[in-house]
């Protein structure tokens, strides 16, 4: 075998869980990146060579987390207004210091949220927001993967004001970030029940000239629910189903009041699934069926939603939640296994966003998107299954490297992108102007 070239980044020492197909594991074992690419997964001791060493000491090195769906610059709203009702919840506290913010107001959470995510094992979101020109810019400067999209709803934004600028702020969105190697776009409107349907068609039009995804929160709440079917005489899944915008490059947000009928029909049309377990959870919107989801052939990815309503990006807890939440709902522990659950956080993120061909597994000719946990921690000693751990036993603290795109973006826990002393400055700073809104 070639030595190493100078320009390469191994990652050796450590159990290599490579999410492919067939669950291979590798341990001792190695990953060899080149140019932000994935270039060898092996098993043993790498060759000698240059290039820069990452020795993870025994732990697991495994992909990137993929968050499906948040909202990032909601950092700056986290614990403002909790066990509340989730249309209370928005109307009366949300939306109100949403109408105060401003691009650099939304820059700064952005950012905040990417080094909550970077220190957690998340090398990739998808982002739902207002100001998405600066979340895109955050994550691009701390070497985030992300998805990002403005928010379009039928009134008017604090951003570009009425629809028509919304439509026009999209296309600048993507016609900008069209190539980046990390940024890309989606056509985001918010949902059936604040979209008229000429909006969400025209919406559709968008993302499919343009080739990109559509994503929007879809029967989150049976209120929700019951407020689309008294309007347009159909359920939320039929209502889009009649628009035409029911199909393969639908990623729908929630999909927690969905019936086996449409399940099945969500399923034949090939629409992708966000599951927000814990968000869902606290503001008591129901339990996402998330087993009939998978057993019908959904491609389903996890999703932490907004710091307001969480309150953290923290996809390890995620992963817990939602492997026992649906063993207590169907008194069954053999339910949604951590096996599942992983790739769900993994590769199954990566396809929700149509990025399964470059990310969400560790295999040759993907982009280099990885992170290495330190299991020499008490409570993750002994380790019989690394599966069963990553998703029962280890906590975010315990990402020890992460690397996103072939760089390093954090080692031995010290972010690299990110001044984080200066950025949490920044952000009480912000906090203490949305304490003044709401006092």
């Amino acid at each position: 075998m070639e030595d190493m070239s100078d320009n390469e980044l191994v990652i050796y020492n450590g159990t290599v869980m490579t999410m492919d197909p067939s669950g291979t594991m590798r341990s001792p074992g190695y990953v060899a990146v080149r140019d932000g690419c994935i270039v060898r997964v092996e098993e043993g001791d790498p060759p000698a060579g240059g290039g820069e060493r990452l020795n993870a000491e025994g732990g697991l090195i495994l992909p990137g987390l993929v968050n499906t769906h948040t909202h990032a610059a909601m950092t700056l709203f986290r614990g403002l207004a909790d066990d509340l009702p989730l249309m209370e919840w928005l109307e009366n506290y949300i939306f109100p210091v949403e109408g105060r913010m401003d691009a650099e107001f939304v820059h700064t959470g952005a950012r905040l949220a990417c080094a909550e995510m970077i220190r957690g094992g998340i090398t990739c979101f998808c982002d739902m927001y207002l100001f998405a020109h600066e979340v895109a810019r955050a994550a691009s400067q701390c070497g985030v993967r992300a998805v990002v999209g403005e928010v379009l709803y039928d009134f008017p934004s604090p951003n570009y004001g009425p629809i028509e600028a919304g439509f026009a702020y999209t296309r600048e969105l993507i016609e900008t970030w069209r190539g980046d190697s990390l940024i890309s776009v989606a056509v985001q409107p918010h949902a059936p029940y604040t979209c008229s349907p000429e909006l969400l068609q025209e919406a559709d039009r968008i993302a499919r000239h343009y080739g990109v995804p559509l994503v929007m929160h879809l029967a989150e709440t049976e209120s929700e629910t019951r407020q689309i079917q008294a309007r347009y005489g159909l359920r939320p899944v039929a209502h889009l189903d009649r628009l035409g915008l029911l199909h393969a490059d639908l990623v729908a947000d929630h999909a927690v009041w969905v019936t086996a009928e449409e399940i099945a029909l969500m399923a034949e049309r090939g629409v992708r699934v966000a599951h927000c377990a814990e968000s869902n959870m606290k503001l008591a919107s129901g339990i996402a069926p998330l087993p009939a989801l998978l057993a019908a052939g959904v491609t389903v990815g996890l999703g932490t939603d907004g710091c307001a309503s969480n309150n953290d990006l923290d996809l390890f807890g995620e992963m817990d939640t939602v492997a026992k939440l649906h063993k207590v709902q169907r008194l069954d522990p053999t339910v949604v296994d951590a096996a599942t659950v992983l790739r769900l956080a993994t590769i199954g993120g990566a396809r929700v966003l149509g990025l399964g061909d470059r990310i969400g597994s560790l295999e040759p000719g993907k982009r280099a998107d990885i992170i290495v946990v330190d299991t020499r921690q008490p409570h993750l000693t002994p380790l019989y299954n690394p599966v069963s751990h990553l998703v029962y036993a280890v906590r975010s603290a315990d990402v020890r490297h992460t690397v996103i795109n072939g760089r390093l973006v954090m080692r031995d826990r010290r972010l690299l992108t990110v001044d984080l002393p200066s950025l949490l400055e920044e952000a009480r700073a912000k906090a203490a102007l949305v304490a003044s809104w709401v006092s």
